[in-house]
Order: structure tokens, then sequence, then C-alpha cells
């Protein structure tokens, strides 16, 4: 089978690399959306469970052209549903177009949902369907008039790791937040730090990794529930990852953050929790501007990522470049340490007073953010 495992902008490679990791077969990384595997149902649930990057898992179904609503109907249609959907089964529908000639998501909605009716009619010999059953999410996606029809075997999210269910201002999402770790440089070894850590997510993302946790270990996925999955291989492979998380829980974990904010530690401090974490990572209600090096847990140079307010949070561009220049005299006190920091401030650098080692760009939500990595050896005055 193939499968899709989606990412966000600027996610794609990263998706990818940890499909070949995983040692997934014709893994090929997209120009937009994510990347491709060749698979099973096994290997689906296994991706769902372990990608730290991905946002969907999505099962392909069927690929073909349409610049009008006749072929989009007769290409659904000539998909073979009654394979996997049952006759009870849940199928509503979600479309995207862009660039296109159908650009109605609606009627792409409308015609794809009639098409499958007419085709598991033929199948079932039925004239009506309950859709009482496990839902299957089916996903039409029109890009440049190709379309791709598949149905998505997460569910939710896969950023729903299920341990974040209070919100601070302005929360990241947990697959941006691993983002930010995978890319900052840091190896579990290395002290981390979260000088204005909120309500936690990229600590807990970074434990996450250090500890070989699967990010999906404690929820469900979508798959779980069709009547053609098969149960007792999931159930083996999310045991196995449990197995790696008891194993990996055992290694030392330098993992620390603070914020000037009572409330976001308070936060903080359930996410960490219900993240099965609690006393693994060190929080404090801190000013940066107070953060020393006996704050730190462990030795040697380490990490800082932050997260730091920017104008569209602040609604005050200088109040978010005094915290900018905070972030420098912090790396300052801090010898050899690296500094990576999330913002969509375009003063940042300025500010800083120095230039960024290295840059790449992601959005959080709608607004494009550069996380710019300020290592020690890189920095220019």
């Amino acid at each position: 089978m193939n499968w899709i495992a989606s990412a966000a902008f600027g996610m794609e490679g990263m998706t990818g690399r940890d499909l070949k990791h995983m040692g997934m077969q014709g893994v090929r990384v997209l120009e937009v959306g994510g990347a491709e595997f060749e698979g099973s149902f096994e290997d689906a649930f296994r991706a769902s469970l372990w990608l730290r990057t991905c946002d969907r898992i999505l099962l392909v179904m069927g690929r073909f052209r349409a610049t009008a609503y006749e072929a989009l109907f007769q290409g659904v249609k000539a998909i073979a549903w009654e394979k996997l959907l049952p006759e009870d089964a849940a199928f509503p529908i979600r479309a995207k177009c862009v660039k296109s000639q159908l650009m109605s998501p609606s009627d792409v909605q409308k015609i794809a949902k009639r098409a499958m009716v007419e085709r598991l009619k033929s199948a079932y010999g039925a004239d009506w369907f309950p859709e009482t059953g496990a839902t299957f999410q089916v996903d039409v996606s029109i890009r440049n008039d190709m379309v791709t029809v598949a149905l998505n075997a997460s569910g939710e999210p896969l950023s729903k790791r299920g341990y974040r269910t209070w919100n601070g201002e302005a929360p990241l999402r947990e697959t941006l937040a691993a983002a930010l770790v995978l890319q900052s440089g840091w190896h579990p070894w290395q002290p981390l730090y979260d000088p204005c850590c909120g309500t936690g997510t990229i600590l807990i993302e970074a434990a996450f990794i250090a500890l070989n946790r699967a990010p999906g270990l404690t929820r469900k996925f979508a798959m779980e529930a069709w009547p053609c999955a098969p149960y007792e291989a999931f159930e083996a492979i999310r045991a196995e990852a449990r197995k790696k998380f008891e194993e990996g829980g055992r290694r030392p974990l330098t993992v620390a953050g603070s914020d000037i904010n009572p409330e976001a530690i308070e936060l903080a401090q359930r996410h960490v929790k219900q993240a099965g974490l609690a006393g693994r990572i060190a929080l404090s209600v801190k000013d940066m501007r107070d953060v020393t090096p006996g704050d730190v847990p462990g030795e040697g140079p380490g990490v800082f990522i932050a997260n730091p307010p920017y104008g569209e949070r602040l609604d005050n561009v200088r109040a978010a470049h005094a915290v900018t220049r905070q972030l420098a005299a912090l790396q300052d006190r801090f010898s050899g340490w690296t500094l990576c920091a999330f913002s969509a401030d375009t003063g940042f650098e300025p500010a800083y007073g120095r230039r960024a080692t290295r840059r790449r760009r992601y959005y959080n939500g709608r607004i494009e953010c550069e996380y710019r990595i300020f290592e020690a050896s890189g920095m220019k005055k």
C-alpha cells in the first residue's frame, strides 16, 4: 500500500529522514505536504506512533487527473472502496483545492460523496448506508488538476499527543516544537534549557526524544477502529514502544526551563505530569535576566531553545526587542552554549546584536517565522 506522511512547510525533509531511519520502503520527500512511503498497516501504525514532525498518515486510494466534475466523479467511483469499507462505515469527506480547474471544496465533497455511494451501492446491493460504524475520513486533495484520494489513518492530527489539555498564550504545536529540538543541534546527553518555556511543549518534546519515548504512545489512531486492521499486531507494536520508553526512561535527563509567568509554569507542570515525566523536568518561575549557570542541571555547554514573545504577541515591538536583548545577554553568561530562537520578528538579529549561524523557516499557525541558531563558535558581534 502507498501512504503519505503529511507534514507542514519546512518539515517535509525531517519526516522523510525519519521514515528512512525506520526502514520504510519507497520513501520519497514531496515538494509540498510531507513524504510518501510504501508499506503495510503495521508500517503505517508504526509511523503514526513514532513520527515526531508528521501531521497525519494517509492511505492513498487513488490518483488521477480531473479538470471537470464528471472526471472527478468517475475517478472516485473507480476506486474499490468495498475492499476496505464495510457496509456500515462512516465516510465523511474533506476537500482541498489548489491551483486547479476545480476550486470549490464544497462541490468536490458532494461529487466525491455521490461517487462513493454509487460504488458502494453496486458492491453491497443497498440503497442507503447508515454510516454508524467505524469512521473512514476521506481526504480529496486537488493540486494542479491532479487528484489524490486518501483515507486518514491517524484521525486527530498527530500533534495531539494527549499530554496538553491546557493552553497558554500562543502555544506551539507539538510537531513544531519537536522540529525545533531536532534542528537545534542538541544531543540528549547535553543540558537543554528553555528560558521562556510557557506551558512546556518544547521541554516535553525534547524529553521524549532523549528518553526514546514514542510521541503517540498514549493515544489512539483512527485505523485501530477499522475492521480490516490487524489489531493484535498494533498492540504488539505499541507494547514494543512502551518497553523502549521503560528502558530509555532510566537515562539521566538534563532538560529544564523557566518562565516569568507563574500561571504558565503551573500549566507546564500539569503537562509534564500528564506526559509521564513527573520529576524529570526542572521548572521554575524566573525572569530570564536572573538565569545563571547554577540554575541549569547537567555539566558542559548545552543548548537554549526559546520561543520568545514577538510583535504579534506583545503588540509592542520595542518590548519584544528588549526580550531579544535579554536572550543575547543570557547566551553571553553561558560560555560555549548555543542559543536557538523561534520568532516572526524580522528585526530579531539587529536587536540580538549578532548574525545567526543557521536559519530555517517554519509557520506557527499562519504566521511565518524564522528559526535562528546562534552557535557559540559562530557568533559575530
